[in-house]
């Protein structure tokens, strides 16, 4: 899977990420980051910091946070013309 989403059960702005790409019929992985921001180790290895959603691509190369550089990168990079 080249894409993953890091995200958090109820994290409004990660549900926007995950019904965009829902809508484009983008495959990805989900990883479910735990509620304290003092356990979310894994996302601060890949991303720098601990805050979701956090969308790594591999096929680019891409980590990004904050949900509205997500859902532009997306909209950029998935969507059909």
């Amino acid at each position: 899977m080249s894409l993953t989403l890091y995200q958090l059960d109820g994290c409004p702005w990660c549900e926007k990420v995950a019904d965009r790409l829902d809508e484009l019929d983008v495959e990805y992985e989900s990883v479910w980051v735990e509620a304290l921001h003092s356990e979310r180790d894994e996302v601060k290895r890949v991303s720098g910091q601990r805050a979701v959603p956090v969308l790594v691509d591999d096929e680019t190369g891409v980590t990004m946070n904050e949900s509205a550089n997500i859902l532009e990168y997306i909209d950029t990079t998935y969507a059909e013309a």
